[in-house]
């Protein structure tokens, strides 16, 4: 099973939370994430890493980053070992200021993450460290008006009992796993809490989302040299 952000390990998240990992219900964006630039950068993993080491160690906050401070849904993602097994994964769908989104949500995905106990000091040097950064929102046609390792995607559907849930996976999570549309949409809905049987016609009414992702990974080596080459 790929470790993999919003993938495929079981899970069991508050819906009322506004952080969110795979499911939950949140503020829809607007939908003019649409630059023509790449906001995502390293410098922002690299924050990321400041954060949490002030967290874990009890400093002081490190200072405002440089990097813009334009609000966009965003994801933090961490990661460990060599073989980049899952540690934490949470984000928001609410068009968040960078700055205080991504001090936020360094912190919330290593500790808060309700499938994981919370990362410690000793995990630090372990880790990698993936921001994500959502644009480009736009309504499917249907649920198949979408590419798989291209878009992600957010759904909306009724469950048995007529009440309305919401799951989500980032773009890389069908590819990771091999999965075409149809097989992406339908372990959704599982994780979103649908147990009845996913027809065709379950598949046509639901809502559907697509989006788009700025990824960037590092880790703590990467990390470490940047601080020795005098970039933090």
């Amino acid at each position: 099973m790929a470790a993999s952000c919003c993938g495929v390990k079981k899970q069991k998240l508050n819906n009322s939370m506004p952080a969110i990992c795979c499911n939950g219900s949140t503020v829809h964006p607007p939908n003019h994430y649409k630059n023509g630039y790449s906001v995502a950068c390293v410098e922002m993993c690299y924050f990321c890493f400041d954060v949490l080491h002030s967290h874990l160690y009890s400093y002081d906050p490190p200072k405002t980053p440089s990097f813009t401070n334009e609000a966009f849904p965003l994801f933090v993602t961490w990661k460990i070992g060599s073989n980049r097994r899952l540690r934490g994964c949470i984000g928001t769908f609410s068009a968040t200021s960078l700055h205080s989104g991504l001090r936020e949500y360094a912190v919330t995905s290593a500790i808060k993450d309700s499938r994981f106990s919370p990362v410690t000091k000793e995990e630090f040097s372990k880790l990698h460290c993936s921001v994500s950064i959502l644009t480009n929102f736009e309504e499917a046609r249907d649920y198949l008006d979408w590419e798989v390792g291209v878009h992600g995607i957010r759904i909306e559907f009724l469950n048995e009992k007529g009440h309305k849930k919401t799951a989500t996976y980032l773009p890389e999570v069908a590819i990771e796993q091999g999965w075409d549309c149809v097989q992406t949409i339908d372990s959704l809905m599982r994780k979103g809490g649908y147990k009845g049987p996913i027809t065709n016609d379950v598949r046509r009414n639901l809502r559907l989302t697509r989006y788009r992702s700025e990824k960037l990974t590092i880790s703590y080596a990467d990390y470490c040299g940047q601080k020795q080459n005098g970039h933090a």
